[in-house]
């Protein structure tokens, strides 16, 4: 008990915390790493704007999310050193973020599997039981539903567009899809916010999830793929081979200037 008469989160707990605040900072900080990949690259300004926006949004959330994992955890360590000084293994984001850009279809549909994934997430999270996390969901729902508008707008006209538009947004979607089994497959850790009303039931995510995305694939004429046969696990630390070049290009300066401000 601590000197308020206020009942300690137990060590099981904290990590439990720890762990659900990295999966949320990791996987909003690796997206926008590959969307920050886009820069100069999109195919037309006002994209190469869009995606930047998102990405600079997604930067924000993970600021909050890793600064807050930092004083939860307790040894010192703020948002730079979580976001750069980490191993790969120690990286919480879900596989699908660390997914290679590809072309701009691939891009799309990658964003609009994240997109609807966190805007019910973040809806749960605005009413968690933690105070800090639920401000912090409040802030990214706002953001969230934006980019999945913008997601959702371009999957629809790459869908319903031209014959060669439209055969390879579904080839995207067939490649991407596996990866969000991972999105919903609750583990110890998901159980255990659960249970202490800080995170919320993946499977009520997982059903608004898939009621968005039948929708937005219905008005792209898109087919649904079948359901993914095999899982990862990025959320507990086990990555694709993608993410050790991310983290090389991410990482490169704060390692060889240790401690330097911008």
């Amino acid at each position: 008990m601590s000197a308020t008469g206020e009942i300690a989160p137990s060590r099981d707990a904290s990590r439990a915390q720890l762990e659900y605040l990295l999966r949320l900072g990791d996987t909003s900080l690796v997206l926008a790493q590959r969307l920050g990949e886009w820069i100069g690259h999109a195919p037309a300004i006002e994209e190469d704007l869009g995606l930047a926006n998102t990405a600079l949004d997604l930067l924000g959330q993970a600021r909050l999310l890793l600064a807050y994992a930092g004083e939860v955890e307790g040894r010192g360590r703020g948002e730079d050193d979580l976001a750069f000084l980490r191993e790969e293994a120690e990286y919480r984001n879900a596989t699908l973020a660390e997914m290679p850009n590809g072309d701009f279809g691939d891009t799309i549909v990658r964003q609009l599997l994240i997109d609807a994934y966190q805007v019910p997430l973040y809806e749960r999270l605005a009413g968690s039981r933690d105070p800090r996390l639920a401000e912090i969901a409040a802030k990214a729902l706002k953001e969230s539903r934006y980019h999945l508008r913008y997601s959702a707008g371009w999957v629809v006209r790459l869908g319903d567009g031209t014959e060669e538009s439209h055969t390879r947004v579904q080839a995207s979607l067939e490649r991407l899809w596996p990866y969000t089994l991972e999105l919903f497959d609750a583990d110890e850790i998901d159980r255990g916010v659960l249970a202490s009303g800080v995170g919320p039931d993946l499977a009520a995510v997982q059903g608004e999830w898939s009621a968005r995305i039948d929708a937005v694939l219905a008005e792209a004429t898109l087919a649904r793929p079948a359901a993914p046969r095999y899982r990862w696990y990025g959320k507990q630390g086990r990555h694709s081979e993608h993410l050790g070049h991310l983290l090389a290009e991410m990482q490169h300066l704060p390692r060889i200037h240790p401690g330097a401000r911008w």
